[in-house]
């Protein structure tokens, strides 16, 4: 099993790395909408929170030796339903011919300013 944190990624505030290596799959933890050095929450809109989330998600696939292209299996957490249609809409534009198995999940109220967070499983290069 192998840790992964891009150099130039904030620390985690919690007890957790950004992504494990185990068995041929990267295993990424939730990733909020925050600047990527910072570790700073950039707010916005739920299309801006659902790009830095993946941008994030991409940064750490690949300080792993993978890519968004080689994702399996993608969890996404909303605080709200309604906001499905936005979130599809910007993860489409982004993820384009590869559709990974997914969950969206509508999980209520998180912290202000976050409205989502993603995690993924994807297989190494």
């Amino acid at each position: 099993m192998k840790l992964i944190k891009p150099d130039n990624f904030h620390e985690p505030v919690g007890h957790y790395s950004p992504a494990v290596v185990s068995n041929g799959f990267v295993f990424v933890s939730g990733q909020l909408a925050v600047e990527p050095e910072s570790g700073e929450p950039i707010g916005g809109t739920i299309e801006e929170q659902t790009e830095r989330c993946i941008r994030n998600l991409e940064m750490v696939l690949e300080a792993a030796g993978s890519s968004l292209d080689l994702v399996v299996k993608v969890t996404i957490f909303v605080s709200d339903e309604g906001l499905w249609g936005a979130v599809n809409e910007t993860y489409s534009r982004i993820f384009g011919h590869r559709r990974p198995a997914r969950a969206i999940i509508p999980v209520g109220e998180f912290r202000s300013p976050f409205l989502i967070e993603v995690e993924a499983i994807a297989a190494l290069e």
